[in-house]
């Protein structure tokens, strides 16, 4: 979609002060795709020559803003850790075509903060961390789970920048287990809840998403018993936190995510025990 009220586009390399009508320009996969009045400028970040997808010292893996979710499929095929296949498994959450997964930034799906948004799902089940930049230079570092506030919503400032977000190795070593559903056979997610179960210490964390408003991060010391798990999840997420729209009522929501997360509890609580189907609806 042309967006005719921009009269400028600035190259992020170059400083300058940041001024009203300003907006970060990523993949511009929903910048472009409605109108946006507000607009006057773009700050266009695809030059910065960031590196996609980096390995740290410490083990953890260092995803910049800019890397396309085709960039990111690739390099989480070459990965050896336990945890590699949930990075697919949420990229083909997107449902989208090729044209979309070369130019949609993980940034940008987790500045939007959409309940659907899959690399929403990605990070904060893994405990990724973001790291902002302020247009004075400070720096300041926020959990994914506690970035998305609610629909649409974040913690970031006005003209902050989310350059990176930082998955612990620990994580990474993680056995996940995946579940979705959808109203629609490829329809945006109504429901996606992540288990991952730590073998360092058996702890578990359980992270919902799409079906509310908010990330949702529980974490257990050892798996819980099912009682524990949905009260849990029915602490956790007050009744205005389920999300409604055209793609799952509140009620319906709510009840695959109770039933998702108890085949998760039971998939990695015990190893042995075998559920039927792929965990996809």
């Amino acid at each position: 979609m042309d967006l005719n009220t921009v009269a400028e586009i600035r190259d992020a390399r170059v400083p300058a002060p940041w001024r009203p009508g300003d907006a970060w320009l990523g993949g511009g996969t929903y910048l472009f795709s409605e109108p946006q009045p507000w607009l006057r400028r773009l700050v266009d970040l695809s030059r910065t020559g960031w590196t996609p997808v980096e390995r740290l010292a410490d083990g953890s893996l260092e995803i910049a803003a800019t890397c396309t979710i085709a960039q990111l499929s690739r390099y989480a095929k070459e990965l050896a850790e336990p945890a590699a296949p949930l990075f697919e498994r949420c990229c083909r959450a997107f449902l989208a075509s090729f044209k979309i997964w070369n130019m949609a930034t993980v940034g940008g799906n987790l500045c939007n903060g959409l309940p659907a948004g899959p690399m929403i799902s990605l990070t904060a089940a893994l405990d990724g961390e973001c790291l902002l930049l302020a247009q004075d230079g400070v720096r300041r570092r926020v959990r994914v789970a506690d970035f998305v506030i609610g629909a649409g919503r974040t913690v970031r400032a006005e003209g902050e920048l989310l350059r990176s977000v930082t998955l612990p190795a620990r994580a990474l070593a993680c056995r996940t287990a995946f579940r979705q559903a959808s109203l629609y056979g490829l329809g945006r997610s109504g429901v996606l809840v992540v288990g991952a179960l730590d073998p360092a210490d058996g702890s578990l964390a359980v992270t919902v998403t799409a079906s509310t408003v908010r990330p949702v991060r529980l974490w257990f010391p050892l798996p819980p018993s099912a009682p524990a798990l949905r009260a849990a999840i029915e602490a956790a997420v007050a009744d205005e936190e389920w999300f409604d729209d055209i793609h799952g009522l509140p009620a319906w929501r709510r009840h695959m995510t109770l039933r998702y997360a108890e085949e998760i509890r039971r998939e990695l609580g015990d190893p042995s025990s075998e559920l039927e189907g792929n965990g996809e609806g």
